[in-house]
């Protein structure tokens, strides 16, 4: 197991600047998650951990060592890929055994080794099968394990549960946490699945257009986001996001929308009387009320039953925003409700910058 320390890192294609002075600290045996959407520059920054692209400027260290012109092979690392990557004429176990056969290992390591990983993935009964004879949870099994027979310093995860079926995905995360709980490898993990992030990591770095946005534990993100792109992007469903300004007059500060809507704000929040501001309230931090006096009305629209909760889309102050009941509601389209939200729960962005007040 071994550190990976990130300082200053920069990536250029051509001209073209998708990475800007990346700073990320991983300690030994740390499970990290880089996160954002498509083009955000999270596997170019895994690329280039592994090896796979060159460092345009800063440098990148794995266990002390600084690894910018150390080729892949000499970097002890194993990298588990989205499309598994699989020799479809070997078996499991040969699939398994091949980067230590390469390796010159002597057989008795290398069969002590394959059977270790198999019994830690369950995947003794089939050892002996092709991956053509194997289901999508099988296979990236098997190229988890041909990661773990290497016992790298650093495992790298590519999005490896982007081609599985929801079911799947959801206990494959789970297998890749408790692998990590046993193995304790340093791991950094790639994914634009922000429930894939919350679950796994014990730190998550938040990527925007090449930069780090926030990093931190994940209810660390989750009830402090640094600013409206982390707050809208961790969690599901979204934070919602209500246009104001905040009116303080002397008394309890409210932040009031283009129609004259006075949303209720924290005694304690900041800002300056008059500021533009994003007001940012999370579904599940709307309660239902008869009180009018601390509630705002809104109308509504959309109802959506998952079993446990009801997604509730409304109408407030002429914004869309949502709300999550346990309670089982009988609401129609057009009824009219009163939503109070949790006022240690209100998030305030400045609307210019995006940053948190």
């Amino acid at each position: 197991m071994a550190s990976v320390d990130i300082d200053k890192v920069d990536k250029f294609f051509g001209t073209v600047q998708v990475l800007h002075g990346v700073e990320i600290d991983i300690v030994d045996g740390e499970f990290v998650v880089l996160v954002g959407p498509s083009g955000c520059g999270k596997s170019t920054l895994l690329r280039m951990i592994a090896g796979l692209e060159e460092i345009s400027r800063g440098q990148i260290s794995i266990g002390g060592r600084i690894v910018n012109n150390v080729p892949p092979k000499d970097r002890d690392i194993a990298m588990v890929f989205q499309n598994y990557a699989l020799y479809p004429h070997m078996t499991v176990h040969d699939n398994m055994a091949f980067s230590l056969k390469l390796a010159k290992a002597p057989k008795e390591e290398i069969k002590k080794r394959v059977q270790k990983a198999s019994q830690i993935l369950g995947l003794e009964p089939y050892l002996q099968r092709y991956p053509r004879q194997l289901s999508g949870g099988q296979r990236q099994r098997v190229a988890m394990g041909r990661a773990i027979v290497r016992d790298p310093q650093v495992f790298l995860f590519d999005e490896p549960l982007s081609n599985l079926d929801a079911k799947l995905r959801v206990q494959m995360r789970t297998e890749i946490k408790e692998l990590h709980q046993r193995l304790k490898t340093t791991s950094v993990y790639v994914t634009h699945d922000q429930i894939e992030a919350m679950t796994m990591a014990d730190r998550i770095v938040v990527m925007h257009d090449g930069i780090v946005e926030q990093q931190g534990d994940p209810l660390s993100l989750y009830d402090h986001p640094a600013n409206l792109f982390v707050a809208g992007f961790i969690g599901s469903p979204a934070m919602n996001f209500i246009e104001a300004s905040i009116k303080r007059n002397g008394g309890a500060p409210v932040a009031v929308t283009s129609d004259g809507t006075a949303l209720p704000l924290p005694p304690n929040a900041g800002g300056t009387d008059g500021q533009p501001v994003v007001y940012g309230i999370r579904p599940e931090h709307l309660q239902l009320t008869q009180a009018q006096n601390s509630s705002v009305p809104a109308e509504v629209v959309v109802v959506e039953p998952t079993g446990a909760e009801t997604l509730v889309f409304t109408k407030l102050a002429g914004q869309e925003v949502s709300a999550v009941f346990r309670e089982r509601h009988q609401f129609r389209p057009g009824d009219a409700i009163n939503l109070a939200p949790d006022l240690g729960a209100v998030h305030l962005f400045d609307k210019a910058s995006g940053q948190r007040v």
